[in-house]
């Protein structure tokens, strides 16, 4: 039985014909296409192209899932595909994927495309869909949630490359009963893309940044404050660089590099660690020493907390320090903290030890006072 043709949110999902055979092939071929679906042949051909649209995409109809052609309503072009598969029919459950071609990227189409086969999917006895990510695939995690569905982790080494590497996937879940439109953003993304005072400029942290993040992290400076005080592994700085924007996507921390506003040249990072059930985020930050002096730590901590009350909606914010380091402590003094006493034994030192640890909170009327 061939399938029906689902017209919706401004997308068309019909069936794959042979005349979409040079599109397939063109936007599978397409490195980003590549880069984010697992298992895709590479090079890929019209051949493979040809496979799909004859014997895989109705073989997928067969099994319980779906394969179809995205287009545009008004021209019937292919602009991508969106399917189901994985489905298990005791649980009422399948996985949803999608990808756009690069001639239709930026206007939406994933979203719309998500959206139209949810709602079917939804209305023809589906109760649970999964949307599998890579870490790094920031783009489909805003598919995701503009497609209403929300975080529920990470699933180690749950893919693989056509190299064979593992890779980490998020998993996002959309129920039946769910509410209709977006999901709620707990951190919504900075106005214009970043923060600034004039002097310094907070922008989200990303993959370009591991090489200063990683000279940071290393300085023996810097790594003296570190918790504990070890520079980190280059894989590490790696791996929280790429996963970055989805830690905001999801949530969980807004990580941002600091950066000079007359030169652009890289300062420092900072971080807000969101505890979502309490209201309240934790502060962190460094500085390359030749920016030390100079008063950007306390700017930054500025710009970090008037975001954190007036956009994120924050009750509280708090940091800690080591008694020793006298110099954050004036930081966040400056920026209008209090110290709020010592925590002993807090922190994880050298070899198994123990350190103590000064805290500091601010609460937004703190801020008038």
């Amino acid at each position: 039985m061939t399938p029906e043709t689902i017209e919706t949110y401004g997308v068309r999902l019909r069936p794959f014909r042979l005349d979409d055979v040079a599109d397939v092939a063109a936007g599978c071929a397409d490195p980003m296409t590549q880069r984010y679906l697992d298992g895709l042949p590479s090079p890929y051909t019209e051949a493979d192209a040809r496979h799909w649209v004859t014997e895989g995409a109705p073989a997928a109809f067969t099994a319980g899932g779906a394969a179809y052609a995205v287009a545009d309503p008004a021209t019937d072009r292919l602009l991508g595909t969106v399917g189901l598969s994985h489905p298990v029919p005791q649980r009422r459950q399948a996985e949803i994927g999608y990808w756009v071609a690069p001639w239709a990227r930026g206007r939406g189409v994933a979203t719309a495309a998500t959206r139209a086969l949810a709602a079917h999917a939804f209305a023809t006895g589906t109760a649970r869909l999964e949307l599998l990510a890579q870490v790094e695939n920031a783009a489909s995690q805003r598919v995701a949630l503009a497609a209403g569905f929300r975080p529920e982790g990470v699933r180690r080494s749950a893919g693989r490359s056509a190299d064979g590497e593992q890779r980490d996937l998020t998993a996002w879940v959309r129920l039946a009963d769910d509410p209709p439109g977006p999901s709620p953003r707990p951190l919504p993304d900075l106005p214009g893309g970043r923060l600034t005072d004039g002097v310094v400029v907070l922008r989200r942290l990303g993959a370009e940044d591991a090489d200063e993040v990683y000279r940071l992290h290393t300085d023996p400076e810097v790594v003296a404050s570190r918790v504990p005080p070890e520079p980190p592994a280059r894989s590490d700085i790696d791996r929280q660089c790429a996963g970055a924007e989805s830690q905001w996507l999801v949530g969980r921390a807004a990580a941002m590099t600091i950066l000079d506003a007359a030169s652009g040249d890289f300062v420092g990072g900072c971080t807000m660690i969101y505890e979502q059930p309490a209201g309240q985020a934790m502060l962190g930050y460094s500085l390359l020493p030749r920016w030390y002096g100079r008063g950007y730590a306390t700017r930054a901590v500025r710009l970090l907390t008037r975001w954190g009350f007036d956009h994120v909606g924050l009750a509280r914010l708090w940091a800690g320090t080591l008694p020793e380091n006298v110099a954050s402590q004036r930081v966040l003094e400056k920026a209008g903290f209090r110290r709020e006493g010592l925590l002993r034994g807090r922190l994880p030192g050298l070899a198994g030890s123990r350190a103590d640890s000064t805290m500091f909170g601010l609460l937004p009327g703190d801020l008038a006072s």
